[in-house]
């Protein structure tokens, strides 16, 4: 027998609702009913469609871009008006929020000494069977954002010992980079100011207005506010999203116009970028 198709025709949701379709396009214009956009085609899951006649289906995720700030994610979501509002803290706050239904989308970037990889160990471990799809956004050069002329002093990341720097939020990726990188490298442990900073502008702000000497930043960033740099790796930046928000319409138009001559400008200006595997898909979820 014929495995039961995973998706359903809007004819399909309309005979098994005894409605006409016109009614099913309503339903779906008004995301009442589990559905997804392909290619100017609605589809729907069965597996949803059943929850949603139960009563039981979840309801729609607020269209809220978690997890790690990065820059020309930023500057994207901005410039494509797409909708997305931001709510970024970190990481792993991003896959909390997604496993909470706070968030559509999140930003991470862990690194995973186990493997070497990036993300999808602690995608797998917060999210398990959950439908997310993890794409690649950027290639990015992290490092150790350094105060101007501090750059001939600390060559190494055995040199920030006794150094002032700030520390990022527990859950922030760049953060834990670092904890490991130290650690590794076994020198002594900098003098981390009190403050926080919770996102990558925050950071170069604290390290060019003198609150620290040094904090954990990307290449982009130096560049930007004229800092002095100390790289430290080339980093895997996803996106994980929730699978039914990927084909709804803000997240398309934010697709669409990362594929833009404008977007591809943009990424090259800022320096400590790579974008050729923007979309590629590192793992996609039952």
């Amino acid at each position: 027998m014929d495995e039961a198709p995973r998706f359903l025709t809007t004819a399909e949701v309309a005979t098994l609702l005894r409605v006409r379709e016109r009614k099913v396009y309503d339903l779906a214009a008004a995301g009442g009913i589990p559905c997804r956009r392909l290619t100017g085609k609605l589809l729907f899951p069965r597996e949803e469609i059943e929850l949603w006649l139960e009563g039981t289906a979840p309801g729609p995720l607020p269209e809220i871009v978690a997890g790690s700030h990065d820059p020309l994610l930023e500057w994207a979501l901005r410039e494509s008006a797409c909708g997305l509002a931001t709510a970024f803290d970190g990481s792993l706050d991003g896959l909390e929020r997604l496993a909470a239904r706070e968030a559509a989308l999140a930003g991470c970037h862990v690194f995973e000494p186990e493997t070497g990889d990036w993300n999808l160990g602690h995608v797998a471990a917060r999210l398990g069977q959950a439908p997310v799809v993890v794409a690649e956004w950027a290639r990015r050069q992290q490092g150790v954002l350094l105060a101007p002329g501090l750059g001939a002093q600390v060559r190494s990341l055995a040199d920030l010992a006794g150094r002032r720097v700030v520390r990022r939020q527990p859950s922030s990726g760049a953060g834990m980079l670092l904890d490991h990188l130290i650690a590794e490298a076994g020198g002594g442990a900098p003098a981390f100011t009190p403050d926080l900073a919770r996102t990558e502008t925050e950071a170069a702000t604290a390290v060019l207005s003198g609150a620290a000497e040094a904090a954990p930043g990307l290449g982009a960033l130096a560049a930007q506010f004229r800092l002095d740099f100390l790289p430290t790796a080339v980093e895997r930046f996803d996106l994980v999203v929730d699978r039914r928000c990927w084909f709804e319409p803000p997240f398309q138009r934010l697709l669409a116009f990362c594929r833009s001559p404008g977007f591809a400008a943009r990424a090259e200006s800022f320096g400590g970028y790579d974008v050729s595997g923007l979309g590629t898909i590192r793992h996609n979820g039952p």
